[in-house]
């Protein structure tokens, strides 16, 4: 069984089970427990699970929870949505509090990716989950525990809270109404959360639609103490206008599409913008949305309504039949398929809905994002002073991780590589050039570099041009598992969270990336799309500026990047 077999065997596995263990997969495939330990890493890395001791799970967490847990199980597919999205409000090193109710349960699968969190919590459960990763400080709120063993309550875990300072408590509750807020059936549970309430600088309630309009014993907090609400779409409009006058951000999740929804002013015309992402498997799309999604928090006549491309051209137009149902005001298309493009834009022309299209160009829409001939030369450049420093301009075979799909102006890419290259080192002769289809996914990459390598002699200087970072990153697997010895080297395209760890952990064979910035994307892309809807005349192209990363200037362009996403 080859590496790629046994990571496919792997992943069917987990799909079927609630959990993996190295000792167990070590027995059945025949291979060390160190073997699979890197099997296990490498799926991690390209975001397809999620490493705990001594095993794996799925990427969104535990496909169940222990019976003991019988309330989790209720409306389980919309707390799950819920858990999700209330998981992204959460940053690196945040200090958070985590009740014991069972929609607050659901977060802590997706809390694995998170680094330096402070987390309080009164629910057993959600302290055992997140205590198997040591990146996380996991504190278990003193008190009596309950006769059902689930959590701990009581006067000693509020004199604990008391002392305490919690930057967003995320709660539930047995019923909420609009005139008496959030109520709990227990005297006790409902004291214990007047008093997290009472610490926390931000309240999170996570309902869903089942929890409006019942009533519970106890209100513990007032609809004014609460700053932002997550539920399912079963809640009615009615509702909705009421929570967003009343100064409460929400975010609604449906099956298909999340709206976030800012408090609504009369003095402005509200705005409702429609984000169709690439992927929410592909990290550099994860940080365009979470910019979007950090951008629309600083308008109070802004909402967000967010779907998943996921890399598929019908879904792309599912998504945007679904956006003009919805009558959005304006759509940021990010989608692959250049082919559509036409199909998309003549849509959304017939409802007089204007569109903003990130990085694959539309015609009729405003582009943004980047100059792909000037990301691609920057990189081009790069490798070949490397090329001319470390092997006296030589190279045996170029190879070029390219992807059709996405049509002209991102092949530009490949395009500006080239030309770097060859400005430096010479033309490249077309026999020493192997074009490979990188499909826009690691794994598409790997497959493809693998069988290269494996024809290729094992003394070649090799040199690889890539689309995007996942192309460069399957090379790079590639070429660990098959020549780790091989000369080669490898520019990426975007310089996503991804391959710039890669760059800091000394990757022998990448030597950098040209950087997209899609952290910055969000600002950037609303306050284009609010020029847009006002009648302001706007270019028709954005390009956002790009560098190129190596081990050199890392340091100091992620901090640049922090200190911009934070001062924002």
């Amino acid at each position: 069984m080859t590496t790629y077999d046994r990571h496919q065997a792997i992943l069917k596995l987990l799909s079927e089970r609630s959990s993996l263990k190295v000792s167990d997969l070590t027995q059945l495939f025949d291979v060390s427990e160190g073997t699979i330990r890197n099997d296990l890493s490498t799926l991690e890395e390209q975001n397809v699970l999620k490493r705990v001791r001594g095993g794996a799970i799925p990427k969104n967490g535990p496909a169940v929870y222990p019976l003991s847990n019988t309330r989790a199980q209720i409306n389980i597919q919309e707390k799950k949505r819920i858990a999700r999205w209330a998981a992204e409000l959460i940053n690196d090193g945040d200090v958070i509090l985590l009740d014991a109710s069972s929609t607050v349960l659901h977060m802590a699968p997706f809390l694995q990716e998170r680094r330096k969190l402070t987390v309080l919590t009164n629910q057993l459960e959600t302290a055992q989950i997140l205590a198997h990763d040591p990146s996380k400080t996991v504190i278990l709120v003193g008190g009596i525990l309950k006769q059902d063993g689930s959590a701990v309550i009581g006067s000693i875990s509020q004199d604990v809270l008391k002392t305490l300072h919690i930057g967003t408590a995320f709660v539930s509750c047995a019923g909420f109404s609009l005139e008496a807020g959030l109520m709990e059936a227990d005297l006790d549970e409902a004291a214990f959360k007047e008093q997290v309430v009472s610490s926390a600088l931000n309240v999170v309630a996570l309902l869903d639609s089942s929890k409006f309009d019942r009533v519970g014993l106890k209100p513990f907090a007032q609809l004014s103490q609460i700053d932002h609400i997550v539920s399912d779409d079963g809640i009615s409009s009615e509702i909705i206008r009421t929570l967003q006058h009343a100064n409460v951000s929400l975010t609604i999740c449906g099956e298909h599409t999340v709206q976030s929804l800012s408090p609504q002013s009369e003095a402005k015309k509200h705005y409702k913008i429609g984000f169709a992402n690439l992927s929410e498997k592909m990290p550099f799309a994860i940080d365009v949305r979470r910019g979007l999604e950090r951008a629309v928090k600083a308008y109070s006549h802004v909402d967000l309504v967010i779907a998943d491309n996921d890399l598929k051209s019908d879904r792309a137009v599912q998504v945007a039949d679904e956006f003009i149902e919805q009558k959005l005001d304006l759509v940021i298309e990010y989608q692959i398929d250049e082919t559509i493009g036409n199909l998309l834009m003549n849509r959304f022309r017939d409802h007089e809905i204007p569109v903003i299209a990130v990085d694959i160009p539309m015609v009729g829409a405003t582009f943004f994002g980047v100059d792909n001939y000037k990301s691609g030369h920057k990189a081009g450049r790069a490798l070949g002073l490397w090329i001319k420093e470390h092997w006296q301009g030589k190279l045996d075979t170029l190879i070029i991780l390219e992807e059709k799909r996405a049509g002209p102006l991102p092949a530009a890419r490949i395009q500006g590589q080239l030309h770097g290259i060859e400005e430096i080192i010479g033309e490249i002769a077309l026999e020493k050039r192997l074009v490979l289809d990188s499909g826009n996914t690691t794994e598409k990459s790997y497959e493809q570099s693998a069988r290269a390598l494996k024809k290729l002699d094992k003394t070649d200087k090799l040199a690889f041009i890539s689309f995007n970072d996942d192309a460069a990153l399957g090379a790079s697997r590639a070429l660990q598992e098959f020549s780790p010895k091989q000369e080669a080297v490898i520019v990426g395209q975007g310089a996503d969270r991804r391959i710039r760890d890669e760059i800091r952990k000394g990757n022998p064979h990448i030597i950098g990336s040209s950087s997209f910035n899609p952290e910055r994307y969000g600002e950037k892309i609303i306050n284009l799309a609010l020029k847009i809807l006002k009648g302001d005349s706007v270019a028709p192209a954005v390009y956002i500026e790009t560098v190129f990363i190596n081990s050199q200037n890392l340091e100091a362009f992620e901090k640049d990047t922090l200190l911009a996403l934070t001062s924002g």
